[in-house]
């Protein structure tokens, strides 16, 4: 019995001795693990500064379940990685289609779940959490509902991995800038998920997830671009810098990728992302480590929220190439687009070239075009907001070609390249100038009155995703856009600032000293305003010109009543309103011209029978043409032979058979100069 006794205690002291090893085998694995996620990448400068291809600073991962997943970072970064490594797409797309039966089979049983690229933890963010906590897209490619990009069978690379972005292929989702239509029965979840994103970018986020990151896009050139020897073959290289604040993660890596993917290699020193300060998760470390495989790709970070104007400078400042060329964050560079661009300024280091800047939907992410014969070129209107509009004869009349370059009185400012010491011997922008807004008529005025030219390349295409609204939020209480275009009109409009003065009541505020900027003007001896209107915006119609200017108040009803109408392109063709004067231009601000037009700059007084609506001035009278009597006070338009009214309730125009008895029918113009006539 004592025998016995000794060996059952013996086999309970080895039954407990395997446990403290198993239990000390489990401890060292799990802790191995989380080491290697700590480990695997280089360390060494921290954000603030520089990087791309080089040395970046970590923090810890967070500790991984012990089946050995990795966490939701990892797993989105090496597939995404996977993506865009992949030199030739038709031939992944044939290699898929070797089992088409076998993957479309995958596809259809697996329940697809993804993570939301805005919301992933930076260096990992939800570390042990299993993934049955995943945001989840439950879908089936045979029923043709939406999700997420698909991940790809184990056999094909995707390792069962979620979130991985689907590689370009024929007939993929936006595959050759095709749109990608979401159905109307969306279920609640997927509905939050494009809600979501919305919000967060005012384009539909959720839709350009779904496409490839390097997605195919149609060669929109006009034949004679691409004519051999078309350009010349010393082109200097150039530092592509794209500026950011909370870029969707799709949408930022398409556009470095169509930047890296469809430019020759040698003429494309780097690209700098300048973060202005981003505060999304996957804007951070998710982004320097993708980075990590492309050493011409720079990351420079603002300290603080600078804005567009400052974060440009300070690309500029980190760049090394001879030419600068910006690029807004959500754009798509076409095949053949930097070639065009970089041959202008070969040519003459002091021309200014901006593409052809095509239209990406904003919700369904097709890519919009036209040939070179639907070129515009811009303008700007005495409001000093820019403008597009055709390209004039007198310009066409000197091309063979619609392909070949063409003058442009104005910029819009979001892309374009310039020699760097040419823009550096311009003043570069105006550092008083703050966040956005006014710096693309600035840098266009003086390009032209400091002895260069500006150019819009027919045979450049870069596409640009026009937002409805901006998402992100800046301070209130300073009308920023107000206080640069003051500080643009003091420099360089001469007398003629007076006309946009007068639309903002000649209430120009604090703008700050522009002595600086008067003498840059004054050592580089540019030429005036008066000769930049004269020869490179002849069609702009000058108010010094009009009969009269400013409000028109209707003399019935107690002789307070002012015609009162936004112009902006929303407002086109929408019926002009009524309101009580109050002497603050703005909407109220009107021009009578020579040729009978009550004009709100390039928008006329228009009447075709119904309302009388704002309609794009013409030039060819018609609709257009109201006879104004100093007289008599009446507004006889032209074609119609009635006179403009308004209704007893001061709140709709009428036209009525013209009486001069009516006092409703009754109207006076503001600086009325009947010699003009």
């Amino acid at each position: 019995m004592a025998l016995l006794g000794r060996r059952r205690s013996s086999f309970l002291k080895l039954a407990a001795l395997c446990g403290v090893v198993w239990f000390m085998a489990v401890f060292v694995l799990y802790s191995d693990d989380a080491r290697r996620s700590v480990g695997s990448g280089p360390s060494g400068s921290g954000a603030g500064g520089v990087s791309g291809g080089g040395a970046v600073e970590y923090e810890p991962a967070r500790r991984l379940a012990l089946e050995g997943i990795r966490n939701r970072f990892n797993q989105f970064m090496d597939n995404a990685r996977r993506d865009a490594d992949r030199p030739d797409p038709e031939a992944d797309q044939q290699q898929q289609q070797q089992q088409p039966e076998q993957l479309e089979q995958d596809i259809e049983d697996v329940e697809v779940k993804f993570v939301d690229r805005n919301q992933l933890g930076d260096g990992g963010g939800g570390g042990g959490a299993d993934q049955d906590d995943l945001p989840v897209a439950k879908t089936h490619a045979k029923q043709g509902t939406p999700s997420r990009p698909v991940r790809l069978p184990d056999d094909q690379g995707g390792a069962g991995i979620p979130g991985v972005i689907a590689p370009p292929s024929e007939g993929g989702p936006g595959e050759l800038g095709k749109p990608v239509i979401l159905p109307k029965d969306l279920s609640p979840e997927i509905k939050k998920l494009v809600d979501d994103g919305w919000a967060k970018n005012a384009f539909n986020q959720y839709v350009a997830d779904m496409i490839s990151i390097r997605r195919t896009l149609p060669d929109p050139r006009d034949a004679w671009c691409k004519e051999p020897g078309r350009y010349r073959t010393d082109l200097p290289p150039t530092s592509v810098i794209i500026c950011f604040h909370n870029e969707a993660w799709s949408v930022l890596l398409r556009t470095v990728h169509s930047v890296l993917d469809r430019s020759p290699e040698h003429l494309v020193k780097e690209v700098i992302l300048v973060d202005d300060f981003s505060d999304m998760p996957h804007t951070q470390k998710q982004l320097e480590e993708y980075f990590l495989a492309y050493p011409r790709v720079k990351i420079v970070r603002a300290a603080k929220r600078e804005g567009l104007i400052r974060a440009r400078l300070l690309g500029a400042r980190h760049a090394t190439a001879p030419v600068l060329t910006y690029l807004d964050s959500h754009c798509e560079c076409t095949t053949g687009w930097l070639e065009p661009l970089l041959d202008r300024i070969a040519r003459n280091s002091t021309t200014v070239v901006c593409p052809v800047i095509d239209v990406i939907d904003d919700n369904t992410m097709e890519y919009h075009y036209r040939d070179s014969g639907g070129v515009n070129v811009g303008g700007f209107d005495w409001n000093l907001q820019f403008n597009w509009h055709a390209v004039p004869e007198r310009e066409k009349r000197k091309h063979q070609s619609a392909a070949e370059p063409v003058w442009s009185p104005t910029m819009a400012g979001g892309l374009f390249a310039i020699d760097r010491v040419f823009f550096e011997r311009l003043g570069t922008y105006d550092s008083g100038f703050d966040i956005w807004g006014g710096e693309n008529l600035e840098l266009s005025f003086k390009t032209w009155m400091c002895g260069g030219s500006l150019e819009i390349i027919p045979c450049s295409h870069v596409g640009h995703i026009f937002r409805k609204r901006s998402p992100y939020k800046w301070r209130t209480g300073v009308n920023v856009i107000k206080r640069n275009s003051v500080r643009l009109a003091e420099v360089w409009m001469d007398e003629y600032a007076q006309y946009y003065y007068q639309r903002i009541g000649n209430d120009k505020g604090d703008f700050g000293d522009v002595s600086s900027r008067k003498k840059l003007r004054e050592e580089l001896n540019c030429k005036p305003f008066r000769w930049y209107l004269d020869n490179i915006y002849p069609e702009l119609f000058v108010p010094g010109d009009a009969v009269a200017s400013g409000e028109v108040r209707n003399m019935g009803y107690g002789n307070r009543t002012c015609l009162d109408a936004p112009a902006g392109k929303r407002n086109l063709r929408k019926a002009v309103g009524l309101y009580p004067c109050h002497n603050q231009g703005g909407n109220q601000y009107w021009m009578l011209s020579k040729t009978g037009e009550i004009r709100r700059d390039e928008a006329c007084l228009d009447y075709a029978g119904d309302d009388v609506v704002l309609y794009p001035c013409h030039g060819s009278r018609g609709n257009q043409y109201w006879n104004y009597s100093d007289d008599t006070h009446l507004l006889r338009h032209g074609s119609s032979d009635r006179c403009l009214s308004i209704n007893e309730a001061k709140n709709k125009l009428i036209m009525q058979d013209c009486n001069p008895l009516v006092e409703a029918q009754r109207w006076s113009f503001q600086n009325y100069d009947p010699s003009k006539l």
